[in-house]
Order: structure tokens, then sequence, then C-alpha cells
């Protein structure tokens, strides 16, 4: 039985990767993929999202995402990581220009989930301010969703407490009020978190590999991973490319691949921890908090490298 899903991504080199595990897996059912600023602008994004579909025959529809945090002004692209086209400055051969959907990203979110309720998991990847935006529009969202899988946050388990700060992960830092909104929502949240994607690293070996057993989309993948792997070695010494996105799909289709922890997580919103993310263990007693009364949510604390390496090779190989 397959798992329908709605992917909520800024692409960006490893939400390609991650897109198209999605598109490779006959566990997942792409419902929609909606798109959000952060890797790139909006409009980088989007456009990148629908290169994506037309390229490799996604049949998901497209709906463009809002093109700001909730209530600050947008950080600067990361253009050092993910290149000025948000590809890695790949060219993107064939490009047809196209549109999305004229439905905004949130309300798609909203009316997906009320067309299978229960039955649809929502993968977000980049900053949550389209969620964010749906829990405002119609709060029963967080009901009718199966459950909300987010690549976003870290809570300094595995020695990597934050990418853009010393404590702040990107997507929670690009927009931390959405994400203390959606970690406080009524709904069952994963954060797949940097503690376990850093641990797990694609080597160039495995993206040669990866394109002479994976066709076009193992060719490509390749391609957008060099400028990636080269941030990541000039950077933290990591000879590859870390799986971030594509590790919250992975996540879906394997869970047993990691290991979490239960508790409530608020998100720093102000002064020099922006953005970290910090989470209250189940059974943990402290005095009053702003942890008290909020959903029990879980997050990532150690994975199975070598599993979800193969799980990610033998998907794009079928």
């Amino acid at each position: 039985m397959t798992q329908k899903i709605i992917f909520d991504t800024d692409p960006g080199i490893d939400d390609a990767m991650a897109l198209l595990f999605i598109q490779a897996s006959p566990a997942l059912d792409l419902l929609a993929i909606t798109t959000i600023f952060g890797n790139a602008d909006i409009e980088t994004t989007t456009r990148n999202a629908l290169y994506l579909k037309q390229r490799f025959g996604l049949t998901a529809p497209v709906f463009k995402g809002t093109d700001k945090p909730l209530s600050r002004p947008r950080n600067p692209s990361p253009t050092f990581v993910h290149g000025e086209n948000g590809l890695g400055d790949v060219e993107l051969t064939g490009l047809v220009p196209a549109q999305p959907e004229a439905k905004p990203a949130y309300q798609a979110i909203i009316d997906i989930a009320r067309q299978h309720p229960g039955e649809v998991t929502l993968v977000a990847v980049g900053p949550l301010t389209n969620l964010a935006l749906a829990l405002k529009a119609d709060p029963e969202v967080a009901a009718l969703l199966k459950g909300v899988v987010i690549m976003g946050g870290a809570f300094g388990v595995a020695g990597k407490p934050g990418n853009v700060t010393p404590v702040a992960e990107a997507n929670i830092w690009n927009d931390p009020e959405a994400a203390d909104l959606v970690f406080t929502a009524p709904w069952a949240l994963t954060a797949v978190s940097l503690d376990v994607t850093t641990q797990v690293v694609m080597s160039p070996a495995y993206m040669d590999a990866l394109e002479a057993s994976a066709g076009p989309a193992g060719a490509f993948l390749n391609a957008i991973s060099k400028p990636y792997a080269a941030f990541y070695g000039s950077r933290d010494g990591v000879s590859g490319c870390c799986v971030h996105d594509a590790a919250a799909v992975a996540f879906v289709i394997a869970p047993s691949l990691f290991e979490v922890r239960r508790g409530s997580v608020r998100v720093v919103t102000e002064g020099i921890t922006l953005g970290q993310t910090c989470q209250k263990a189940e059974g943990e007693l402290f005095g009053p908090s702003a942890w008290d009364d909020q959903p029990i949510q879980a997050v990532t604390v150690a994975v199975d490298e070598a599993g979800l390496l193969k799980l990610y090779a033998e998907t794009m190989r079928a």
C-alpha cells in the first residue's frame, strides 16, 4: 500500500535528491509539490520544481508558496551552497517555461488534506511558512493530516547543534515563528534533524555509482552534487555531501532506520539563539515552563547510515 504525501520544498540540491527519490519509490504516491523560499527565492525554487517535474516526468501538480517569513524579512539565499540557480549552477537543459497551479501552496495543503482525511503525510524540507499559513487559515488541517515529517532542527545529540549559527538549523532559522507554530500544533510531527542528516554522507564514489546505475536521474544528481560536496569539503572536511532532505523522505518509507526521542519542542524566536530548537524530553520533570501542555513530538537522534544509503541507491536503481 502506497503512502500519500505532499512535498513542501525549496529546490535546492538536496531537495532535488529527495524529490527524485520520491518519484522513484513505489512506496510513495506524490499528490502535490508545494514550493517555499529558502535555498533560493520563491521564483527560483518554483521554477526548479517545475523544471524537475518536466525533465523527469513527474505528474504531481506544483503549487507556489509564500515568498517571505510570517513576520520578519527574508534571509539572503545561500548561493554559496546551492549556486545562483539553486541547483549547483548546472545548466538546466531543455527548460520550458511553465506556470504553477493558480491556488497558493497553503490552500493546496488544506484542500488535499480535506480530500483525503487521515491519509496524507506532509513532508516539509524547507522553511515551515506554508505549514504555518495552512494552520492559520484552517486549524482543523492538523487533525486531517496523517502526519508531518520535516527536515529541520538540531538538538545537539550528535555533536551538530546548528549549521547557520552555533545553535540553529537553516530551515528553522529562516522562519522561527512559523517553526514554533508548527512544532506546537496538534498533529503527529517528526523532525528529521541535523543530528542524523549529518551522519549520512553520499561519497563521490557513491554518486558515481548512482550515475552508472540510475539513468538520467542519477547523472543529473551526480552533476549537481559536485558543488554541494565541495562546499561540505571546504567547510566541514566531509568527503561527499550530507543527505539532508532525502533523509526525511526515507523516514516516511522506512522509519525503522531511525531512533527518535519524544517530547515537546519550542523554537527560540529572538536573541542570539534565534532558531534554536529545544525539546523537553517526555517524562522529564521541571518547574512551570513554555514546554508545558504542548504536543508531544518526535525528533530523530540516531540513524542507520548504511541502511539509508542502501535504501536510496536501490530505490533509484529500480
